[in-house]
């Protein structure tokens, strides 16, 4: 079996966790594939390694993450992409997409027999259409906010389901979630934590001028539009996963809808979702 081990060279004890997750692997008979960028910490181990990540998925059977969320999410989008199964290993904070804990990686062993769970994820496709157009298209794992540029106001935003106008907002922003990115940024917002396998499309408005404005739930057959009402003095930015910013323009809009794509999750534990959750927002607390 080939297994892509992608590695946070950012995350603290990451190379040392990957290391030890390496010898698991090689010494029951698996390949480790790396990208090349990891070469230098890891000249002890018999290691096949490509230029690019995009390569590097094609050529492997499944991967292992070792970092924190923000790698999972990273990952998820070229695994999605080359519809190859994922699984992560925390060494970050809380870890809400991570299935194992650097103390338990020999269980690891367990996904070259076979004996794992595979939990299957929504993804969002968010397109920006502009006025001459162009379009720019990504791929959303947890969540995509339309939110005011720094320093500018509040901004108006009109949403529009399946081409047809429903509501209007005054807020800091719009953010719109997948089911997995509802324990995320939209949490923190105030939205509702919903089951990480169902299919809909979650949006909570970030700051509303109002006392009546809450979360909608979208079925997963939605196509919704977002127009943002920008002024000179009133900048809009459109960001994805928090990790991928576009800013927009008066004429922009925004289109979120479900994607083709899957992010498949593999999982050592029979825990259920909401076990976990509390034992994460638990160690939050402390």
């Amino acid at each position: 079996m080939n297994i892509a081990v992608v590695v946070n060279l950012d995350k603290k004890n990451a190379v040392e966790c990957a290391k030890d997750i390496v010898k698991i692997f090689l010494e029951n008979g698996a390949k480790v594939l790396m990208n090349c960028g990891n070469s230098q910490y890891f000249k002890a181990f018999k290691i096949e390694y490509y230029n690019i990540d995009t390569e590097l998925f094609n050529n492997c059977d499944l991967a292992v993450t070792v970092g924190g969320d923000g790698t999972i999410i990273h990952t998820a989008k070229i695994a999605a992409t080359a519809k190859k199964s994922l699984i992560g290993v925390n060494v970050g904070r809380l870890g809400f997409a991570a299935d194992v804990e650097p103390e338990e990686i020999d269980k690891l062993t367990r996904l070259l027999t076979g004996d794992y769970g595979v939990q299957k994820r929504m993804l969002l496709d968010v397109t920006v259409k502009r006025e001459s157009g162009k379009e720019e298209n990504l791929l959303a794992v947890n969540d995509a906010i339309i939110a005011r540029g720094e320093l500018s106001r509040i901004i108006d935003l009109q949403v529009y389901l399946n081409s047809q106008k429903i509501s209007a907002y005054r807020a800091d922003g719009l953010l719109f979630s997948t089911p997995t990115g509802s324990t995320a940024y939209s949490l923190s917002a105030g939205g509702p934590i919903i089951e990480p396998e169902m299919e809909c499309i979650l949006m909570t408005p970030v700051c509303p001028h109002s006392l009546f404005s809450r979360s909608v739930l979208f079925d997963s057959q939605s196509e919704i539009s977002v127009k943002t009402l920008i002024t000179d003095d009133n900048k809009a930015v459109l960001t994805v996963d928090g990790q991928k910013s576009i800013e927009l323009n008066p004429t922009d809009t925004v289109t979120i809808k479900k994607s083709n794509l899957y992010l498949n999750l593999l999982t050592l534990h029979k825990r259920n979702f909401y076990t976990k959750l509390n034992e994460k927002l638990k160690e939050r607390e402390s």
